[in-house]
Formats: C-alpha cells, sequence, structure tokens
C-alpha cells in the first residue's frame, strides 16, 4: 500500500466523520425546540407549589382547593369523625395501604397514616375518585357520622369512601391519594 492510497483513506474517513457529525448537530438543532416545548410552562411550574389559609375552616368543615388542575379536599375533621376513622379493622378495607406521599411508600391505611396531623384533626386528600376520575360529593355516603358529617360518595359509579378517605364500597380500587403536604405555621397548609 502506498503512502498515497494510506492518505486518501484518512481523507475519507475524516469527511465521513465531519459530515456526520454535521448532521448531528443539525438534527439536535431541529429537535431541540420540538423536545423543549413539552417541558411545563412559567406558569405551571408556579402552581406547582402552593400556600393555603385555613384559618377559616371550622370544625367538621372542609374547603376545596385546585392544584396541578386537580381538586384537593382539605377537611378539619371531628372528634367523632377521627374516632370513626380510628376504630377500623384494616381486614376490612380493600385497599390496605395508606397512599400517602409524605410518608414511606408501603405504609398500612391506618388514619393515623393519612391525617396530616398527629391529633387527625386534619386530612387533605385528592378529590378525585381513584375509579374513574370523577369527583366525590363530600357529607355522603355509607360513611358518614355525626349526622351525615364526613365520608365521601361518588354517585357516577357508587364508590363510597370513610370519613379518612379510604375507599369501602364500590369499583374504585383504591383510597384517595395525599398529596404531599406539611403545616409551615399553625393556619397555612404548603401543597407540593
Amino acid at each position: 500500500m502506498s503512502n498515497a492510497e494510506h492518505h486518501e483513506g484518512t481523507r475519507r474517513d475524516f469527511l465521513y466523520y465531519a459530515t456526520a457529525g454535521a448532521g448531528a448537530v443539525a438534527t439536535g438543532a431541529a429537535v431541540w425546540p420540538l423536545v423543549n416545548q413539552m417541558n411545563p410552562s412559567a406558569d405551571v411550574l408556579a402552581l406547582s407549589s402552593i400556600r393555603v389559609d385555613v384559618s377559616g375552616v371550622s370544625e367538621g368543615s372542609q374547603i376545596t382547593v385546585k392544584w396541578l388542575g386537580k381538586p384537593v379536599f382539605i377537611r378539619r375533621r371531628t372528634p367523632v369523625e377521627i374516632e370513626a376513622a380510628r376504630n377500623v379493622d384494616l381486614s376490612d378495607l380493600p385497599d390496605q395501604v395508606a397512599r400517602n406521599a409524605n410518608i414511606e411508600e408501603s405504609a398500612d391505611a391506618t388514619d393515623e397514616n393519612r391525617a396530616l396531623d398527629e391529633t387527625g384533626e386534619w386530612l387533605v386528600q385528592m378529590g378525585v375518585c381513584t375509579h374513574l376520575g370523577c369527583v366525590p360529593l363530600g357529607n355522603a355516603g355509607d360513611y358518614t357520622v355525626d349526622s351525615g358529617v364526613g365520608g365521601w360518595f361518588c354517585p357516577c359509579h357508587g364508590s363510597h369512601y370513610d370519613t379518612s378517605g379510604r375507599i369501602r364500597k364500590g369499583p374504585a380500587p383504591e383510597n384517595l391519594p395525599v398529596p404531599p403536604a406539611e403545616f409551615v405555621d399553625e393556619t397555612t397548609i404548603l401543597l407540593g
């Protein structure tokens, strides 16, 4: 093999790699705007965490706020609601997992593992039925206490949730999920 043939092979290889590299850069430049448009917009990122003032929520009532485009139920429970939720045998629950983003994934569905505070007074959960995504009605269903206070019922397909938001009856496969939430002061809950 002559020196001239070896030189041509090296030159050909260089032209091949240079063309392939330029093509890769051009493809990346063309594809990046398409990929980047799928990132969340600034207004969506701003809503990824919100602060909710709960100072006006009286015992036995709830408010519904919108977080990440979905309803979140924030309920201040009565002692009777808390007692009813804590007296449930886990073997009676169709879904025995807490579904609480604030604790270990495999935690059981005791009321203590679903409530926001140690006393159990505050319950924060997504307001979306786990069957087909409907919004359950508060203070309704077969698991209300205190003359119809507490519990949730999804009228679309008949799912009943107890005073801790756990599925008790109907087609819903899981408990209402508890989102990331914490008290940042005595009257403000941070979601997200």
